[in-house]
């Protein structure tokens, strides 16, 4: 998957996910995805490169580092809670979107209940 699909795929799953906005806080260079004002998902340039960086479970993200040359720990991020997917061929657009969900749902499931989106229970899924 080359940088471009990676970034597009990634931006556009978001519409699928309840509440979930896009901010630039720290500047043009960085997109900022966020669900009720906690970050779910960065989006910027890695020396020319385009990358994604996710919340991930740490098992899960320690997994996925193991089985995907193109994920690497979060990139200015906490290594242990963070994933960076980079362009390449290990990844796939459908691997994308669920870790885009997984990283909403985490951030989600950390949401008291009583502010939690309506519908995030079903984040992710396609009509």
């Amino acid at each position: 998957m080359d940088g471009k699909t990676l970034q597009d795929t990634a931006h556009e799953h978001t519409e699928f996910l309840a509440e979930s906005g896009l901010e630039h806080p720290f500047g043009p260079d960085w997109e900022v995805f966020k669900v009720r004002g906690k970050v779910f998902m960065l989006m910027t340039d890695v020396p020319g490169k385009p990358v994604v960086i996710l919340k991930s479970d740490p098992g899960e993200a320690e997994a996925l580092r193991k089985t995907h040359a193109d994920i690497t720990p979060g990139y200015h991020m906490n290594k242990r809670h963070w994933i960076t997917l980079a362009p390449g061929d290990s990844i796939d657009e459908k691997l994308v979107r669920e870790l885009v969900t997984e990283s909403y749902q985490l951030v989600v499931d950390n949401l008291p209940r009583s502010r939690r989106p309506a519908g995030s229970a079903t984040a992710g899924t396609r009509s």
